[in-house]
């Protein structure tokens, strides 16, 4: 499920690889926990996610998630928010080649990161959760106001809608825009510019600038994960998934 490949400088791309959609699973989670394991005691110094050409990830796996009981859905997200804690509390530069389409799940793997380079083209991105019913976990909402201001995460949740990347990139949701072929190159030589710095000065300066977001998982609490395990269950909120499905099983 996440390919693994080595660059120069001990920078190590980990690219999501779960056909057909790069879709979040618990499995997914598990294998990026487990690669980003390996990268570490195999000496990597930064990280870099991508995905496939024209798609870094759909998001969370509806279909599958709307198998789950309660018990299975709050250890779904108990280990999702493990995976951002971890993102926001690297010890390394992680960066984010949003190599495509990178709605709701997708988007939110690249708020804990450190940079976002977006793929040029007809692509959209962002966090759609109120237009299938879901509130958007408050940790979820911190690290969006965080990037791009609170009033701007207000106006992005409230109305829930996927935006071109030209736009992303003019409210900060995005770094940089690369061509679709070097949206990973330009990843890999934003890590490679930070790893030529001082290294004691660039990642102590990077833990203090970082400490805000890495303090959010703090408190188990502030996740708020029982009400988001009630809001899925919200008779409203499954009869949208559900059609959502549908939708989706007619369009593919």
């Amino acid at each position: 499920m996440i390919t693994s490949k080595q660059h120069a400088d001990d920078i190590v791309e980990l690219c999501l690889n779960r056909p057909p959609v790069n879709a979040i699973n618990p499995e997914l989670v598990a294998a990026l926990e487990a690669a980003m394991d390996q990268a570490e005691s195999d000496g990597a110094r930064a990280l870099v996610l991508s995905g496939r050409p024209g798609l870094f990830s759909a998001g969370l796996d509806v279909p599958e998630l709307l198998t789950l009981d309660e018990a299975g859905m709050r250890d779904f997200w108990r280990s999702f928010f493990g995976l951002l804690g971890r993102l926001a509390r690297s010890p390394y530069p992680v960066v984010a080649a949003l190599t495509g389409h990178s709605p709701a799940g997708g988007t939110v793997l690249a708020l804990f990161c450190d940079y976002r380079v977006q793929a040029q083209g007809d692509f959209r991105l962002g966090l759609n959760e109120v237009q299938v019913g879901l509130v958007v976990p408050p940790v979820i909402h911190q690290a969006l106001a965080r990037l791009i201001g609170v009033y701007a995460a207000e106006r992005h949740l409230v109305a829930g809608q996927m935006i071109p990347v030209e736009e992303a990139l003019g409210i900060g949701l995005v770094d940089e825009l690369a061509s679709p072929e070097q949206a990973v190159d330009q990843a890999v030589a934003w890590c490679r510019r930070h790893l030529a710095m001082p290294a004691h000065a660039m990642l102590a300066t990077r833990q203090l600038c970082r400490a805000d977001l890495a303090s959010l998982f703090d408190d188990p609490k502030a996740l708020d994960l029982d009400a988001f395990v009630r809001g899925w269950f919200e008779p409203q909120t499954q009869a949208t998934l559900n059609a959502l499905v549908e939708r989706l099983k007619k369009a593919g």
